[in-house]
């Protein structure tokens, strides 16, 4: 007798490979933007890259918390 509660062949989402090889590089480019503005903006004194990379940084964060979002 067959048990009607299992669940056999729950449905599964497909692999999204292009999706798994862009989190790795935005959390890259994350990390290196933001170590980029803060060695640019005080070290070095250069307020318009800084600014560049502290912009570059808040694109990757809000890209990386809006894929998370969508696939939660």
């Amino acid at each position: 007798m067959t048990d009607p509660y299992r669940i056999a062949d729950a449905p599964t989402r497909p692999p999204q490979p292009a999706a798994d090889r862009l989190r790795p590089l935005l959390g890259l480019a994350l990390a290196v933007s933001v170590v980029a503005n803060v060695v640019l903006t005080t070290v070095l004194d250069n307020q318009w890259a800084g600014s560049a990379c502290g912009l570059l940084a808040v694109l990757c964060a809000g890209t990386l918390i809006a894929r998370h979002r969508r696939t939660r």
